[in-house]
């Protein structure tokens, strides 16, 4: 029996994997990190994906991370793990996350291979197959899905949603009228990178949801954009892709991997010892460090500043 799909009434959060001295995980602090942002009321919470570096986490530590989430979680909100990279890896997490409690998966993409349309919904299909869980596909790298795809994927009811990571808004909007033409009502999700500088156009082809790993760093200028964006707040929101999100991204942009690397270096310099990450991302340069604290600390004035101005 499939369990039902879940629902998301709020920003996305996915949470970083914090680490210790010795490169070993800190459920405690995971514990923390998580409990923290529940009040700033996410639509769901995606441990173990890539904001969670899933890529450097062994199946065993992906749900051990899972587990952890789902039981300082508690129910409030769906808890989506992350799974993929090879077929069994990800088969074996599948299970270990429904075992675990977890509420459904993200599949991120098979390990280093690529191949037709054919072999990518038979390698979906064989993860879903692994758990009762509703599974979320995500479009980037080895895993790139065409409309005849998600048409066929739109067939198996554990199949649920679809998340773009190409930035690819054409093919997007193919896809999106290819899954209404089934008659299934999927969740499509907007994956780029700070992916509140795109959400903009991804709603006008009818992709309304969006990942936030700046909601893990900084929730409360994430959920002030998203109350801007769910209410149609548009000064506001530019506001805050003017003065806080284009000087993150133009930081991140300087050295891959700082996707992540930023968001555990904010959890730093906001005092929680998260941990370095894992090879072969790495952590900023201590002039990197210096300019996220200033954007940090801008974006938090701001944050209180549009707060302010929204009670008068």
């Amino acid at each position: 029996m499939t369990a039902p799909a879940p629902e998301f009434d709020g920003v996305l959060f996915f949470p970083v994997t914090p680490f210790d001295a010795a490169g070993r995980i800190e459920l405690d602090v995971l514990a923390e990190h998580v409990d923290s942002r529940l009040p700033f009321a996410p639509g769901g919470v995606f441990p173990a994906c890539g904001t969670g570096e899933f890529h450097a986490l062994s199946a065993g530590e992906a749900i051990d991370v899972v587990r952890a989430t789902v039981g300082v979680v508690g129910g409030r909100v769906p808890v989506i793990a992350g799974a993929g990279g090879p077929l069994g890896h990800a088969i074996e997490i599948a299970r270990g996350a429904a075992d675990a409690g977890a509420d459904g998966l993200l599949l991120l993409p098979p390990y280093l291979v690529s191949g037709t349309t054919d072999g990518l919904v038979a390698w979906v299909e064989a993860v879903a197959a692994a758990s009762d869980l509703p599974v979320i596909v995500y479009h980037r790298g080895t895993a790139r899905y065409t409309a005849e795809a998600i048409t066929r994927l739109a067939a198996n009811p554990k199949v649920v949603g679809f998340k773009d990571g190409t930035g690819d808004i054409g093919l997007a909007q193919e896809i999106v009228l290819a899954a209404e033409a089934t008659g299934r009502e999927l969740r499509f999700f907007n994956g780029l990178l700070t992916a509140e500088l795109s959400q903009g156009a991804y709603r006008g082809i009818g992709i309304p949801l969006y990942s936030s790993a700046a909601f893990a760093m900084i929730p409360e200028l994430a959920a002030l954009h998203y109350r801007a964006y769910t209410d149609g707040d548009e000064s506001t929101r530019m506001t805050l892709l003017r003065e806080f999100y284009t000087p993150l991204v133009r930081l991140r942009d300087e050295t891959p991997g700082f996707g992540v690397s930023l968001i555990k270096a904010g959890l730093r310099l906001r005092g929680l010892d998260v941990g370095s990450v894992r090879p072969p991302l790495v952590d900023p340069t201590p002039a990197q460090e210096a300019r996220l604290g200033a954007i940090l600390d801008d974006g938090l004035a701001l944050a209180e500043r549009l707060d302010t101005a929204a009670v008068r």
